[in-house]
Formats: C-alpha cells, structure tokens, sequence
C-alpha cells in the first residue's frame, strides 16, 4: 500500500551505525542520543517496532490502533524531591508517510508520562493518551507536544496541520499551523506534517523563565532562531520528581505510517544535534548533465508512458479519455479491474444496499483495506453532473464526521465510487422496522453531535459553501467507533461564502424538503438547517418524518406529532420506546433539548432556524436553546410544512419506501 521510504532516509541508516548513547552528567542527570535505533533500545508496545535498517515506526496498516515507545529508564527531572522541575531539552526527527496524498490518519506526540503504558488510551482522536473519561484530568501528568494531521473539533483543533502543546487535556494549551522560521524571508514558511519528508522539532523547558519553547524545521535546516511556539507555565506541580519520556501515535480508518529517525535528549543543558541527513543524489555535475540529461531522459520517458498509454487506451474499449475537471478535481483513480477483482465481480453476496442511485458493494483491496464502491451506470438519474459533484466535493472535503471520498473509477459504461467502508452500515437500520440491534442514548446523542459538526463544517468552516441538499439517517454512516458520518454528496452544490447559491430544481427526499424549497426550488444552508431538525426529531423518536400507509392522519407528519406533545407539555412522550424500554441510561433533559431543537429547525420560516454554528452551540451547552414559544412556533407554523406536501400528491398514497424512490432518494 505504502511506497518505501525514500532514499533520504534509507541512505541515513544505510549510512549512520546505529548505537545510542546515554550517560549521566557529575549531578545525575540523564542525557542521551540515537542516530537510529535497535532492538532493546526502547521500551515499546501497540503497534510500535524498529524496523531492520533501524527506524522507529510507532504505526503500521492497522487501523484503529496505537503504538508507543518510551526511553527505559526514568528521567529524574526534579533535583531535590517535590522541588521545582529543572531545565531539559529534546530534539527528534520525524516523518509522516500517508495512504493519500491529501488524506492522513492521525499524528504523532513527543510525552513525558509517569509510566510507560497509557492504561486505557485509545486510538484514533485520542492519539493513544487518553480516553474520553480522563482526557482533561489533572491527575493525568502528562505533558505532550503533538504534530497533529487531524482537524477533531472536540478538542478545538484549529486545523487538519498543527502543532500544539499539550497539559493532561488534547485541547492544546497553546498550538499554531505547522511552520518555521525561515532566517532568508524573514518570515514563518508552511510545512505539511504528512509530506512524507524528514522533519525536525526542538522542545526546550527553562526553569528560570517557566517557559516551554517548540521549533520546527525541515530535517536540513539548522535551529531557526524564533521557535513556533512558547508557552510560559510551571511545569512543577505537572512532572513528578521522575518521569518517562518517549513518543505515542495512533491510526484511524486512513493509514498513516509514523517514523522516528533519530532522539537527543539532556537534562540542564541543550540537546546534541542529531547528524545532518546525506547528500541524496550524486555529486553536483555540468548542466549539461544535471539539466539536459534528465529533460532529454524525462521526454523520452513521457513519450513510451504516452503511447503505452495510447496502446491499453485502445484495446479497452470501455476506458474513457481523461476529462479536465478530474485533472483538477480527481483524487486516487482506482483501476476498474482491481475493483471488479475486490468485489469478487459485484456479486450479490457482497451487496451492501441500493438507492435511487445505483447499489453498493463490498470489497477488500489486495492490502486488505475495506471498502464500499457505489456502482452507477451512465444512464441513472444521478447522471455525469452529479458524479462530478461528488467527486468535486469529497474528494477535498476533510472532517471527521464526514465520510472522505477515496476515489472513483470509470469504465464499461459505469461510474464507480470507492469510499471506506463502514461495518455499522447507515443510522436507519438502527432506528426503524424493530431493529434487532438499536442504540442507545448516548450513542444516538453522539451521533448527532458529529452530524451537526459536519454539517457545520460545510456550511461556515470549509472554504466554500457545500449545501448538502439530502441530510437524512440514512445518509448518515456509523463507523466502528459509533462516530456519525455525512455521507452521499451526490445532490450537494457548491458556493462561495457570501453570495446566494442559485440551484432552483427540487432535489432530496420527502419529508426533508423545507416549505421554502418546495415553492421557489431554491436550495439553500437554511434548507439544510431543516432537513436536519427532521433528523432530529427521527433520531430521537425513532420515527420517519412521513409515515406509510396505514398510519392515523395525526401521526403522519413527525414535527405535527412532536408539536402536539409539546404543545400539551408532554414532549418527553414523543421518544423512542426503545429508548424507555432499554436498560441504558437515559437524559430526559438532553432528549427534550433534542426533540426541541428539531422543532425549531423545522420551523416554517427560514428566517427563524439557527444556523448550523447555532445548532453546534446549543448541543454543545456553550448556548441555551431559546424559549420556542418566543419564536412563533406555532400550529400555524408547523402546518405550513403539511401544506408543502400538496406539491406531490402522488407520494401522499404512496408506501414510505416508493416516497424515497419518487423523490430522489440517494441513501446508500
């Protein structure tokens, strides 16, 4: 799956013999360097193993996991007991090497822990240091530097490339984009943490100052003189008098792979530098031959790739030309006979389900990766342009609550869609038909928690607008760690923040679509908003937002259910039955906010739904919800959504399975 690394860090350990070094100063303290390592040279458990040339790889193509490697014996960081921490300095190099160029697993720590296990770390977001019931304990006393490739907005990461500084909590304390100082611009330069390329950190504490500085570089470069971060804290009442220091990672459902070239480390004093990484390449040589020979070479290369590629284009009559917006827009291109192979030829067996869109497919790459593969033909409904919206959209798209698209395929007449597999399948299994296996309330509160995230994600936090235009549960896929993703973008639009999007074709699924987008057509974030309430109010009631036939007229539309129990002050009532019948334990107080959020979503007039940031917010606690009876929630207002459904008046006969078929459904 991986390439190997490249032939930089393989000349460094090819090169370097690989001895540690560690010794004790007059006062005791403890100082050491790796130019590479071997075996027994570090305490390590998880995924966590030194390779045969000498790297420490904390990660490997398991996911789901952590790995971690400490230095074996303690660091005695306090001179006299209980006294104040003394002054100490770490320098590392790095790498991150990625499944995708654009998409990465989660990053890499730098800890001082008072053990070397993390008991009960979990992976993932949690960067195997924590778990959901610790994380932020001052009881903890960990101290960390993280080099994060995952944006988790939980822990109010600002971005998907940062570096932060970490006290018992993965909120940072203090943490910036990825940088340095570039000493000839005069300036901070960008760096990507999963560019696959050598990079350095400095982590240097002084005692008298009370400061922790963090520098980053390029592997080559020498320490810039400004450093990327500085934080002013006592770290005393944090490290005991002795502490393990070492370094923790973890995998997600994108395969990264985590390497350590080389470790310095001193107590009192600076840190030794870590030898510079050989010239990769030859000797520097004429022109002539450092120019003109590879341009020469590289043309004859791309004229035998061009007319290969002519040739097998040629022979596979179904193999289409290339078009310019997936130039731009396409991410990994999988080959349709490795999907074919994967799906053991789209057989019945491994049909996961079917939409308005086409049917999904299990499969299993020759790296043993999972995937699902949407198979649409040329001829649906969902069409050329949807495709390439979808491509488009996910294919930059990067929130961990919504489902990243990993590729796609064209072939045979077909378009085909290649994404991570979800062994949970979608939310409506869970909800509807008397499921055999159903969630519980925190799980569902979680659930809606990362939708609304997500869904916040693409309306205020991307760098355009995304309306989904199709926000439904089963549209809404549960990973292995019940997380929710907002998956099927095959309906979204994009536009750029500030201007009015200019979609006016009716598209979604009924009993979603606002009153507004029923009349004018006119999709917009505010029409998203209300989609969402209906979801809402279905997570929690464990109801359809239109009923099927057979159901009384007072039952049929769920937000006129839910307002009549609101209205007699009995909202509670409106909730799962599982929910009251499990043994779980259940929050009345957060199903009531939910169920009256979902009203006010659903509210007729665009003008008083919350944004999505809102939404956030009020989940969240950070805001309360607003009195509904102060906001025009009326039976007026709720019947305005009833008066919508006269638009199609052929669904209002219809079993709830055909409303889906009739109006675009595109649930996976």
């Amino acid at each position: 799956m991986f390439s190997k690394l490249p032939t930089l860090l393989l000349l460094l350990f090819l090169t370097i013999t690989v001895v540690p070094a560690s010794s004790q100063d007059n006062h005791g303290h403890l100082s050491f360097v790796f130019n590479g390592f071997k075996s027994g040279d570090l305490d390590l458990d998880g995924l966590a193993q030194i390779t045969s040339n000498g790297l420490l790889r904390l990660t490997n193509d398991t996911k789901q996991k952590a790995g971690h490697a400490f230095f074996p014996k303690p660091v005695t960081f306090k001179a006299t007991p209980n006294g104040t921490v003394s002054s100490f300095s770490t320098t590392f190099v790095f790498a991150i090497r990625s499944e995708y160029a654009t998409l990465s697993g989660h990053g890499i720590v730098f800890v001082i822990a008072p053990t070397r296990s993390m008991p009960g770390a979990l992976p993932s977001q949690y960067l195997g240091l924590f778990n959901e019931s610790n994380n932020g304990n001052s009881t903890n006393r960990v101290v960390g530097v993280e080099l994060d490739t995952i944006q988790s907005s939980e822990f109010k990461d600002i971005n998907a490339n940062h570096v932060g500084i970490d006290i018992n909590d993965l909120t940072s304390a203090t943490s910036l984009p990825a940088m340095y100082f570039d000493e000839k611009k005069g300036g901070f330069t960008n760096l990507s943490l999963i560019s696959g390329k050598p990079m350095k950190v400095w982590v240097e504490y002084d005692a008298v100052k009370k400061q922790m500085n963090v520098t980053l570089a390029p592997a080559k470069a020498v320490k810039p003189q400004k450093p990327l971060l500085s934080l002013t804290k006592d770290l005393s009442p944090i490290i005991k008098d002795t502490m393990y220091i070492g370094f923790s990672s973890a995998t997600g459902s994108v395969i990264s792979n985590h390497y350590v070239l080389g470790w310095s480390f001193k107590i009192n004093r600076e840190a030794q530098e870590l030898p510079n990484l050989p010239r990769v390449g030859p000797k520097p040589k004429s022109k002539l031959l450092t120019i003109g020979l590879p341009v020469i070479c590289s043309s004859l290369v791309a004229l035998a790739i061009l007319s290969l590629v002519l040739i097998i284009r040629r022979r596979r009559k179904y193999a289409e030309v290339l078009e310019d917006w997936e130039v731009e827009y396409g991410p990994h291109r999988y080959r349709y006979k490795d999907l074919y192979t994967a799906t053991e030829g789209f057989k019945d067996k491994n049909l996961l389900g079917r939409g308005g869109f086409g049917k999904v497919y299990k499969g299993v790459l020759p790296s043993k990766t999972e995937i699902a593969v949407k198979r649409i033909s040329h001829e649906s409904r969902q069409g050329m342009r949807e495709f390439v919206a979808e491509i488009a959209t996910l294919g930059r798209l990067r929130h961990r609550n919504v489902l990243p698209l990993l590729g796609y395929c064209r072939g045979k007449g077909e378009l085909l869609l290649v994404y991570d597999y979800m062994p949970n399948g979608s939310l409506d299994k869970y909800l509807y038909n008397n499921p055999k296996t159903t969630l519980n309330w925190h799980q569902r509160f979680g659930v809606i928690k990362g939708v609304a995230s997500g869904l916040c994600y693409l309306h205020h936090q991307w760098e355009q607008v995304v309306i989904h235009r199709d926000v439904k549960a089963s549209n809404v896929l549960v990973d292995s760690e019940l997380n929710g993703r907002l998956g099927d973008f095959g309906l979204a639009r994009l536009y750029d923040h500030g201007t009015d999007p200019q979609t006016t074709r009716i598209v979604g699924t009924f009993g979603y679509l606002a009153p507004e987008h029923t009349r004018t057509g006119k999709a917009t974030t505010s029409s998203d908003v209300f989609a969402f309430g209906a979801f809402l109010l279905e997570v929690a009631c464990g109801r359809r937002p239109i009923e099927g036939r057979g159901t009384s007229e007072e039952e049929l539309v769920l937000v006129d259910w839910v307002f009549s129990y609101w209205s007699k002050g009995r909202i509670i009532e409106a909730m799962d039955v599982n929910l009251i019948e499990s043994d779980s334990v259940v929050s009345e107080e957060e199903i009531e906010l939910v169920l009256k959020l979902g009203l006010l979503c659903s509210h007729s007039e665009p003008g008083v739904r919350p944004s999505m940031s809102q939404v956030v917010y009020v989940l969240e606690r950070d805001v309360p919800l607003p009195d509904l009876s102060t906001m025009g929630l009326t039976a007026e207002g709720v019947d305005d959504y009833a008066m919508s459904m006269a638009f199609f008046p052929q669904v209002l006969s219809s079993s709830s399975s055909s409303m889906a078929e009739s109006l675009l459904s595109g649930g996976r």
